[in-house]
Parts: C-alpha cells; structure tokens; sequence
C-alpha cells in the first residue's frame, strides 16, 4: 500500500508551487518568523491524514520565501493535559533572543507558551502552562483562541480571536511585563453580528504606513480594517477582504529582512473528504503576497517578485483585437502550472478574460471573467471539472476598474489552485479539479463587444521543491 507521502506526490492536483505539507492535512498558517536570517513558517498539520484530526504544529523554512524546507513537528498535542484535544493556532516571537511560540491549547481553550533552541527545531513547553486558563468574566464569548503577540517597549500585548454572544466578533487585549503572566485589558475592538460575525479568527494586528491593520478570520471570509491604534483600541476607518473568494481564510502576516509586510493565507480544498482522503493531502497556503497602502487608505496587494525565479518557456503576445463571442486559443500557451500576466483594453464588451486549464473540446474549462458593466471579477470553476467530487460555482468580487482603464490580470495557475490580482487592487483565488489529461490549453475571449490585448506574457512554472 502507498505511504501518505506517496498518494500526495503522485496527485496529478497537488500543487507544485504553493506550500504544502510533506502529507497529510494543512490549514492556519503560525508563528511566521525571520530568525537569524531565515523565514520561518509554522501551519496547523495532521500528519496522521488529510482530515481535520488533532492538530500539530508543522515547520518550515526558506532562505527566500519561495523555496521551503520541511523540518521536525515543532508541538505535538500532550496527553491528557491542556492542549490534548491540540496544539492550535498561535504566534512566535524572539523573547530576548529566546524564540517563543504562543498558542492556544484546546482542552478547552487556553493559551500556552513553548521555548525553542536557537535553530528553532527544538521546543520545550512552558512548566507552568496554560498562562491564561480562562476568558474575561465580563462577557459570554463565542471563542478564545488564537493568539497575536508583540512588544511595545518594556511591555508585551496579546491579542486573542473571540466574540460576544449576542453582539458580535471581538478582539480581546491582554498585557504583560514578562510574557509569561497577562493581565486582561478589554476589547481591542468589537464588531457587528449582522456584518461581520459572531466570532473572529486569527486576529493579527500591525503597522502599515501611517496606520494600523486588523486582520480577521469570519464566515469564511478573510476581512482587513484599516485604522488607527490609539490608547491600546482600534479605531477602524476603512473595511476591506484579503481575497474575493471564501476559499482563502486565516492570514498571518510578518516582517522580512527588508522591511516588507507579507502576508499568507490558508487556501481551503473544495472537493469532497474522501478525496482529499484518498489522494493523500489537503489545504496549501497562498502565494506570499507583499502588502502596502495607497493614498485612499485602500490595500495594495502583490506576490513578491522573487517568484520571478520559477519561471521558464517564456512566451509573449501583442495587440491583438478579440472578436466578440469568439475565444481565441493561444497555441503556444498550455500546461497546469503557469504565470500569465495579460493587460487588456476592454473596449465595448460586457465580458472578456482568459479561460485556463480548457480540454480540447471544452468539456473542462475554468473562466477568470470581467464584467464591465457590473465591475465583477470572477472564476466561473462550474465546468472545471468532470467529477461529482469537486465543488461548483462562481467566485467573485467588485473591481473599479473606472471609465476606459485598463484590465491587468495576474494569474498564476498550479494544479488545483488558481490565484488572481488585478489590478494590485484584489485577489480572487479559487481551485478546480480537472480530471482529463489534455485540459491545459489556454484561450483568451469577449461576449458581446469587442477587446483588445494589448499584451500577454506567460511562462510555465518550476517546483519550489529543491
């Protein structure tokens, strides 16, 4: 019978480029981390299968963000004791040149510390764990879990996912003087049941040019707020979603060596439990994406540029005019895991885009649409796919591009995943299961009115596996 290990590398799905566990099930990105000059990046892992199971700490590193070497389990569940039912999600910090994890403990929900060796391969929990046992009496919250931890001068604060029954999502705010021992605060910020929630994930909270930004997990939606931090409370002024789709969910962000704030994020499955089951494997993380902030205080979202280095075959196109309701296949375009970048010009259609992973005759096609009249970005995976196993639909979002502007499109296409920024101003990700060998070609086309490409530049991409 073939290994866990076996069954995922052998998935004609599985992802060559998007970070993915050796095997097994994968969701939150944790404790993302530069430490002595390495990335370092932990995720919620069942190294036992590809179903939810009781959670581990994985691990990982990168020189580059792009290339990732796995490394031992960092926490494993303890028997019988706080984080029995699992080790879930959290943070890492440098505690005075001693690498510390946070994180939630569920047995039920309570947080806890470990330490690690300098190379962060070893880790040793907290004797004295968990450091907080329960949530504020001062509410009945939804959730307790999933801490933020960083320093501002002498004092750390933590920031925990939770909600107020009745009331809404919340971030809670703890402090301490020595990260070991916290004291409550109150509520960061609280939101509204009937917009945002009841309860809130993964909370992460930092600077970005002259303002702060919250992020949130809620109703399978990855939310940011734009906003001030005054007085140890969040004010925010401007609401916005990582990505359009409901596949993308439970983003952390970090620092690099230069400066950059990078942000991933857990890309779901969309097929049914006993295939991810049988094929070995589940969840992959997003591409590294930088994020900055313009002048209107909107989110500017890239993938980093070092992922340039995978790309090979390059091939380009130039001002071509696309007749309306008549795709026209790039033949020298083909393949399941490639980059396009195409600027389009989108004339008088309604809709135009670019159709990927197309079989001959279209009996599997994936559509990444604009819609010009409705300003809608969106992958249609309803015909992906031939299997009854794989999910069906439409992804979307609102995409100004305004009166006569230009449509760029980034796509990256790996396997099952496709991920899209337009415009640096959204991403759009979605996955799709074609189960025909010949689905790799590649069309560009228009309904009703007419386009022009103006260009369109692809290349296949290489495994970030060394």
């Amino acid at each position: 019978m073939c290994s866990l290990k076996e069954r995922a590398n052998s998935d004609t799905l599985h992802p060559i480029y998007h970070f993915t566990a050796p095997a097994g099930w994968l969701n939150d990105p944790n404790g993302l981390i530069l430490w002595r000059g390495e990335h370092h990046i932990f995720y919620q892992y069942n190294p036992q299968g590809a179903f939810v199971g009781t959670r581990y700490w994985g691990h990982a590193k990168s020189n580059d963000l792009v290339h990732w070497e796995h490394l031992p389990i960092a926490l494993s569940p303890g028997k019988g004791t706080y984080d029995n039912d699992g080790c879930w999600s959290g943070c890492a910090v440098d505690n005075n040149s001693v690498p510390t994890i946070i994180y939630t403990g569920i047995m039920p929900e309570v947080q806890c510390i470990a330490f690690g060796d300098q190379e962060l391969v070893s880790w040793e929990k907290y004797f004295n764990n968990p450091v907080i046992k329960s949530p504020p009496n001062d509410y009945t919250v939804t959730g307790f879990r999933d801490p933020c931890v960083w320093k501002e001068d002498d004092t750390w604060y933590m920031i925990l996912g939770s909600g107020i029954k009745g009331i809404g999502g919340a971030v809670l705010l703890y402090e301490s003087k020595d990260i070991l021992r916290w004291r409550y605060m109150h509520p960061l910020f609280i939101g509204e049941k009937e917009k945002t929630g009841e309860v809130w994930e993964c909370p992460d909270l930092f600077p970005l040019g002259n303002k702060y930004i919250l992020l949130i997990s809620t109703l399978r939606r990855n939310l940011y707020f734009v906003g001030n931090y005054i007085g140890h409370k969040f004010y925010p002024e401007k609401q916005g979603m990582l990505d359009m789709g409901n596949l993308y969910m439970a983003a952390r962000s970090m620092l690099d060596s230069s400066g950059r704030r990078i942000v991933f994020g857990w890309i779901r499955e969309a097929r049914s439990s006993p295939m991810q089951i049988a094929s070995g494997w589940s969840g992959a993380f997003s591409l590294p994406r930088t994020i900055s902030i313009d002048k209107r205080e909107n989110l500017i979202m890239k993938p980093i540029p070092e992922l340039k280095g995978l790309r090979s075959e390059p091939k380009r196109y130039e001002n071509i005019q696309i007749k309306t309701d008549t795709p026209m296949q790039l033949e020298d375009v083909r393949g399941d895991s490639l980059e396009i970048v195409a600027d389009f010009c989108p004339v008088q259609a309604e809709e135009l885009g670019i159709k990927i992973r197309c079989s001959p005759n279209l009996e599997e096609q994936t559509l990444i649409t604009y819609k010009q009249k409705k300003n809608m970005l969106e992958i249609n995976n309803s015909n992906s796919s031939l299997s009854l196993e794989a999910d069906r639909g439409t992804q979307g979002g609102i995409l100004g591009l305004g009166k006569n502007k230009r449509l760029k499109l980034h796509v990256f296409l790996d396997k099952s995943i496709v991920e899209v920024f337009a415009n640096d101003q959204i991403c759009l990700t979605n996955r799709i299961y074609p189960t025909r060998g010949d689905s790799i070609k590649v069309s560009i086309f228009t309904k009703k009115g007419i386009a022009k490409l103006l260009s369109l530049d692809s290349w296949e991409i290489k495994s970030i596996w060394l």
